[in-house]
């Protein structure tokens, strides 16, 4: 096959990768998308069924306004597609003992002016009679909030931008390698390709760029720029930098079927219970009603792990359904769903230039609450991979650290 050249190439078109596509396409620039699975895929953090958009993170004023900038985004996209991709439910945080978190929250939201209620436990109650107000003190209500559908966001970009010009291939990273062979043991790294667990491919940079990279089409595939977008498949691609910086882990969605009859539960905001760390979807789209436990999981291999709910997670969330919502004590489970986060060392993104390969970027670390913010990651990376500066040190490499100690929620 004939060798192509491209500005750039975006490699993942999970919401990460989607947007910052989109933004690069956007700024006139010739762009090829890749994914080796497709547009939010079954196994993509991105591939679910709906995601929050919220715009509470305790003290941490940089997401909220990340969350502010990509909110209008999500709209325009959801009117130039004429698709349901952001439902307005607003969001509702469950204060129990322990709320310095959702106080911390508060005062971000006041500083920056996003739209709040606080309401007493009384006044919760009265405006959502399906909660159980039990063991809750308090709760924080954001009505300009609300849920995304995921995977139809994605793949309505996606598919948006291919008819403005973006190049998309489903294709699989098989070999990334120099035009010659004139680079050096201490420039040669063993990569795992995004096609599976079994490939081993080596890349060959000479003078610190990266040449091109070959597809399991066949296609040699040269650009200016190379952006891997690649979730939580990141550890395998860069073993050595990231394999200690990135922790895939599995978690479990379970769907309760409401009573029937009962619109009450498909009337319901996104909300999350801190710091018991379980959070909870309308019964959107007639999905069934949403609810997972935010807690870490155990670790997950993204090609290998079979994507079957454990019994151990279905009882805990069902203990948490009949305390918090009673109606729902013996719901059947309609639909479930594992998939993963990818998370850093605290939960701040990785948005940084490769140290080894100038023309190599790295967008990633989701950590389980990125998906809202894909627009605002992917202006900052295209900002970034055309020249400007990287200008937040918290998305650096270099300060991510080897041990989990989670600070972003």
């Amino acid at each position: 096959m004939p060798r192509e050249t491209w500005d750039f190439v975006v490699i993942g078109a999970g919401v990460f990768g989607a947007w910052t596509a989109h933004e690069l396409r956007r700024g006139g620039h010739g762009v090829l998308l890749l994914d080796a699975f497709g547009p939010a895929h079954s196994r993509a953090s991105s591939g679910g069924e709906s995601r929050v958009i919220r715009m509470g993170y305790g003290a941490d004023e940089l997401y909220t306004r990340w969350s502010q900038q990509s909110l209008p985004e999500w709209k325009s996209l959801a009117a130039r597609s004429g698709r349901p991709l952001f439902h307005d439910v607003g969001m509702l945080w469950l204060v129990g003992e322990g709320g310095g978190y959702v106080d911390e929250t508060q005062r971000t939201l006041a500083r920056a002016g996003v739209a709040h209620e606080r309401l007493s436990a009384d006044e919760l109650a009265r405006k959502f009679p399906p909660i159980s107000i039990g063991g809750i003190e308090w709760a924080l209500w954001e009505p300009d909030s609300g849920v995304l559908m995921a995977r139809q966001g994605v793949q309505a970009l996606v598919a948006e931008d291919v008819r403005a010009g973006l190049a998309y291939r489903t294709a699989a990273v098989l070999a990334i390698e120099s035009a010659t062979t004139e680079s050096t043991p201490k420039q040669r790294a063993s990569i795992r390709s995004t096609a599976g667990p079994s490939t081993t491919i080596t890349d060959y940079v000479r003078h610190g760029k990266l040449s091109h990279i070959v597809t399991s089409a066949g296609e040699t595939i040269s650009a200016g720029a190379f952006v891997f977008a690649c979730g939580a498949w990141l550890p395998k691609v860069f073993p050595s930098l990231l394999g200690g910086r990135i922790f895939p882990t599995r978690q479990e969605i379970f769907f309760f079927a409401p009573p029937p009859g009962d619109t009450s539960f498909a009337a319901m905001p996104a909300w999350f219970h801190h710091p018991a760390l379980v959070y909870g979807i309308p019964d959107l789209e007639h999905r069934g009603f949403k609810i997972s436990i935010d807690r870490h999981g155990p670790a997950i291999d993204p090609d290998r792990e079979d994507r079957v709910p454990s019994a151990a997670a279905l009882a805990e969330a069902r203990a948490y359904l009949a305390r918090r919502f009673p109606k729902l004590k013996d719901a059947p489970l309609v639909e479930s769903r594992v998939c993963q986060y990818e998370n850093t060392s605290n939960g701040d993104f990785i948005i940084d230039r490769h140290p080894e390969m100038d023309n190599v970027f790295i967008v990633g670390g989701g950590s389980g609450h990125g998906f809202k913010h894909g627009p605002a990651v992917g202006a900052y990376a295209a900002r970034f991979a055309t020249g400007g500066a990287a200008d937040e040190p918290r998305f650096a490499i270099a300060n991510k650290a080897t041990r989990q100690q989670r600070g972003v929620y």
